[in-house]
């Protein structure tokens, strides 16, 4: 068998073991451990078969299939297994353990990992998961500050804390950051909070508990910390040198996304891969002044193999994070297959790391930046056209060698732009259209100078006055450039045909080819570039109930207007539902304008994400029982009051207003009494919106509008709170299908058990956010829980009523 049949077995190899992955990844539910098992021994024979008989070659293909499926199902069941009991969520545990990360500071407290070593419910033993995530709060509202005792946790500690915990478990929207799989992919495998009082008392145990290299990481934080006064320099340091991108603020990551060039600001594949290069250069330096050393071996070999400790040091040092693992595997496997003395193919080598990688992290198939970093890499690789040595050319002097360098460096950020504009379209739908011109002063900026101030900082700490000086010249430069009319370029959610044809043509507009050729990308990527949103047709309407967690917002889209029914809860200070949920979600849409939005109530599980929205999108009218010296109002252009009897049209669609009546706002009542209350009307049913009514407002609904109640959906008011769904109320409006937007083991209790039984009782079918997700509906039996829709076997399973 020749060398390019060889390669092409290899390659097909490589490919049948990625796919192998992929299919499981997309497993609703994880099959018998015992049948992962058994593709893995079956690919292992199947493989020496394949050695013993040349000619049934293509049973390797079928193994390595097997074999990644398999390999990727076997872990995922154990990971699986290392869970919370169900019989100890929300129950006060002791646990004893080590801080395993530095703690993310914020106004509401500290978050950070804890490595469990320990574990006791009522003075028993109880299994735990090995890593847990913690939040230590002060409470958002207060503003006391952290105590003592918070001020003094350190990574590398260990402490004895009593806590409350609950299963993984995060909102799932339609195009929404998947919290899950996040956790699921660290290996944190339960969340909750430390108990902080008299009976809970938090107990430093042993302040130097092992983690050297934890240890050292805090240090250095807190160094950059006390000799940095600019608090946001000093957060970008610290995510440089020591990973920690919790640190970085969230104006700051808003600038670098928009100026494309949020990858430089945290410990990515660029820095490890940089910082391998120049530590390379330096050990082969090093070394060829030792003539026994050379002629032990090679200089450039010793380069590459110092090279490759040096960056896995430096991951180590910046957090090992999943992203800086990824690297190093990838630089350990281009270093192997060097040292090996053959000339591989370049498709080769990126597809053997590629394979590693997904060995030992099968669920980085899922994550945008094993795409970004392969799929940069493999452009470059085939677009470099073919050059031919010359041993008569003669020497370069220093100006051309400079001329040479620049205008690669600028080639290979032009075709890295072209290439990565339609892969970030369809991961995050959208791209910075100055992101070629901020890169290229950005990225030897960031690489050459910030970062090795930030990390020679830690030898002579007033080097990182000086990379602050430069960090703080280069985020006004990004800001001038964000500032930009259309720096960024945001579209909708495009169909899988589109994003595999925008894909396609990136690859044919870089590769070495005939310009007349490249010019067939041209209309392969424009139904990623310019996709066209589905919208309902005219007299429809649909319906998004947006998974926020404890709090309300709804969606109502007809033809050519959108509703926006409250705004979702504030997390925190720093947090809340419009940016984090309802911005991504109406820009994947496609949804460039809100037309109406309506807030129900001042309550700021209601109101919480308004501000975002009114900021960030063109509002045409706010429709809202705040009081006139409401803040919120005076964002709005078009501030009114809601009051029984207002209606309107959209597209044969038919908004009527039930409640508050006019007088209300002349009575003293309390916040959830002046609850927008409103019907939408088509020839696909009814929708009712009831905001936090209790059973005072529903009993005048019931005398003034009881015939205006009937809906086929029912937006369950109050959360499912026992003040509110009478029987008299649930019996007038007679609903088919009842949504509770709630949070998941939220500490009302909502929805609560009477509430629930009166709806089975009249055979009401109930969809809770925390079982749902996001529910869409379109009318009559089109109804959706994202939840079922977007099901995979990391997803957390909750109770359904």
């Amino acid at each position: 068998m020749g060398g390019k049949q060889r390669a092409g077995h290899a390659i097909g190899m490589g490919l049948a073991w990625l796919v192998g992955v992929a299919v499981q990844l997309h497993e609703r539910a994880l099959m018998p451990l015992g049948l992962y098992q058994a593709m893995v021994l079956g690919a292992v024979l199947a493989l020496a078969v394949g050695w013993r008989w040349q000619r049934v070659r293509w049973l390797w293909v079928a193994a390595a299939l097997a074999a990644g499926l398999g390999a990727s199902g076997w872990r995922a069941t154990v990971r699986l297994a290392d869970t919370l009991p169900a019989s100890v969520e929300g129950q006060d545990v002791q646990l004893v353990g080590v801080v395993a990360s530095l703690p993310q500071r914020s106004a509401a407290g500290l978050r950070f990992r804890f490595d469990v070593e320990s574990a006791a419910h009522q003075g028993q033993a109880v299994q735990m998961p090995a890593k847990v995530s913690l939040g230590w709060y002060v409470g958002w509202h207060e503003d006391g500050g952290l105590s003592e005792p918070q001020l003094s946790l350190r990574a590398g500690q260990r402490w004895r804390f009593t806590v409350r915990l609950r299963q993984p478990h995060g909102n799932l929207n339609p195009h929404g950051f998947d919290y899950e799989l996040y956790l699921f992919e660290q290996g944190i495998r339960a969340t909750g909070y430390v108990r902080a009082g008299d009976r809970a008392a938090p107990e430093l145990l042993d302040a130097s508990a092992g983690r050297w290299v934890d240890r050292l990481r805090q240090r250095v934080r807190d160094g950059i910390d006390a000799n940095v006064s600019e608090p946001r320099a000093a957060g970008v340091l610290a995510a440089l040198a020591v990973g920690d991108q919790s640190a970085i603020e969230r104006e700051d990551w808003q600038l670098f996304r928009n100026t494309g060039v949020a990858h430089l600001m945290s410990i990515s594949g660029l820095h490890v891969t940089m910082f391998a290069w120049l530590a390379g250069l330096a050990v082969a330096a090093v070394w060829r002044r030792s003539s026994r050393a050379v002629h032990l071996w090679p200089a450039p070999w010793a380069g590459r193999v110092g090279g490759l400790l040096a960056a896995t040091a430096y991951a180590v040092f910046a957090g090992w994070g999943v992203p800086a693992q990824r690297t190093v595997w990838m630089l350990a496997v281009v270093t192997l297959l060097q040292l090996s003395g053959r000339r591989w193919p370049w498709a080769m080598v990126l597809l053997s790391a590629a394979v590693v990688v997904s060995a030992l992290d099968p669920w980085a198939l899922l994550q945008p930046g094993f795409w970004l970093s392969f799929v940069a890499v493999g452009l470059l690789m085939a677009s470099e056209p073919a050059q031919r040595a010359r041993d008569d050319a003669p020497a370069q002097r220093w100006w051309q060698r400079l001329w040479s360098a620049t205008r690669g460096g600028v080639r290979t950020q032009l075709v890295a732009t072209l290439g990565l504009t339609p892969l970030s379209l369809v991961f995050f739908q959208q791209v910075s259209l100055v992101g070629l011109l901020a890169n290229l002063v950005a990225i030897p900026l960031v690489t050459l100078v910030i970062t090795p101030l930030a990390l020679l900082g830690v030898v002579l700490a007033p080097l990182w006055r000086l990379g602050a000086f430069v960090q703080e010249t280069l985020s006004h430069g990004l800001a001038w450039l964000g500032a930009v009319p259309g720096a960024v370029w945001l579209v909708p959610a495009a169909p899988l045909w589109a994003q595999a044809a925008g894909l396609a043509g990136a690859a044919l507009i870089v590769l070495p080819l005939p310009w007349r050729m490249r010019l067939l990308a041209l209309p392969m990527v424009m139904p990623l570039l310019l996709p066209v949103p589905a919208r309902p047709e005219a007299g429809r309407y649909e319906v998004l109930a947006v998974d926020v967690g404890q709090g309300t917002a709804v969606l109502v889209r007809t033809e050519n207007h959108l509703l926006v029914y409250d705004a979702g809860p504030q997390y925190s200070r720093e947090s809340d539902a419009g940016q984090r949920v309802l911005l991504p979600l109406l820009h994947a849409r496609g949804e460039t304008r809100i037309d109406r939005l309506v807030l129900s109530h001042r309550d700021l599980d209601h109101v919480g994400g308004a501000k975002p929205l009114l900021q960030n999108l063109p509002v045409g009218e706010l429709l809202s029982s705040l009081e006139d010296d409401h803040p919120i109002r005076a964002l709005a252009k078009q501030p009114v009051r809601c009051v029984a009897g207002q209606r309107w049209a959209w597209d044969g669609v038919q908004f009527d207003v039930l409640h508050p009546r006019a007088e209300d706002y002349e009575r003293a009542l309390k916040s959830n009494a002046m609850s927008c209350v409103l019907k939408v009307s088509g020839p696909q049913g009814t929708l009712l919106l009831t905001g936090d009514i209790e059973r005072q407002q529903e009993a005048e609904l019931l005398a003034t509008s009881a015939k205006a109640l009937r809906s086929d959906v029912l937006l369950v008011p109050h959360h499912g709170s026992r003040t509110s769904s009478t029987a008299a109320f649930l019996d007038a409006v007679s609903p088919r299908i009842a949504i509770v937007q709630a949070g998941y083991r939220n500490r009302f209790g909502h929805p609560v058990a009477e509430v629930v039984d009166r709806l089975k009782a009249r055979n009401t079918r109930i969809e809770t956010s925390p079982a749902c997700g996001a529910w869409q509906w379109r009318g009559g039996d089109a109804a959706v829980c994202e939840r079922d829709q977007a099901r995979r076997y990391w997803h957390h399973h909750a109770r359904r009523e």
